[in-house]
């Protein structure tokens, strides 16, 4: 069976984006997925890249425009300038490591609700009440938002350094079984081509 790991980061605007459609590709090939959620930030320090705030003028503009044409072409909901990012991405990601090992509701629905709760909705996932609905809504128990908080730590910082050795550098970012990578939402098509061998 194919598998796809998703590297993400919650406060990232093109996982929100990629909504559910990297799962309906897995879904479509049956495939498994394993999400890693990541620090962005000291993945961009690690990996030649620039955090949005110290990037060129010329390349924030592009960024602003970009975004905003994507999410129109998808029509979704987005907020260029959320009220709360960016913020501390730790509680939502301990929180999502301790779903993934738990078990018991849709992964991919929690990382749409965090990822929209920033981008759609102007919440703080930085909040314990923000996360713990999150888990509600993909069929978790909000208990989890508690609990696992070591281990949540210790895969979070794990998640980095395999980002880093296996050549991830953006959110989102798929890698199959096959070693081939895939950077960002606007690849997904690609995956899919991938999965069912064409590419």
């Amino acid at each position: 069976m194919a598998h796809i790991d998703l590297f993400f980061s919650t406060l990232s605007p093109y996982a929100y984006l990629a909504g559910n459609r990297a799962e309906k590709v897995a879904e479509k090939h049956g495939a498994s997925i394993t999400y890693k959620p990541l620090d962005i930030m000291a993945l961009f320090a690690r990996t030649g890249g620039t955090p949005p705030k110290d990037r060129h003028p010329s390349r924030v503009a592009y960024r602003a425009q970009e975004l905003v044409r994507q999410a129109k072409l998808l029509d979704m909901p987005f907020n260029l300038k959320p009220a709360h990012w960016p913020t501390n991405a730790a509680p939502s990601s301990y929180a999502f490591i301790a779903a993934q090992n738990a078990g018991g509701g849709d992964l991919g629905k929690l990382m749409f609700s965090i990822c929209r709760s920033v981008w759609a909705e102007d919440k703080d996932i930085a909040e314990d009440a923000v996360v713990r609905s999150c888990l509600q809504e993909a069929g978790f128990d909000a208990g989890l938002a508690d609990s696992g908080l070591l281990v949540g730590a210790e895969t979070y910082a794990a998640n980095l350094e395999e980002a880093v050795e296996r050549g991830v550098f953006g959110s989102p970012f798929y890698i199959t079984d096959s070693g081939q990578r895939f950077w960002g939402q606007d690849r997904i098509a690609d995956l899919d081509a991938h999965l069912a061998g064409k590419i």
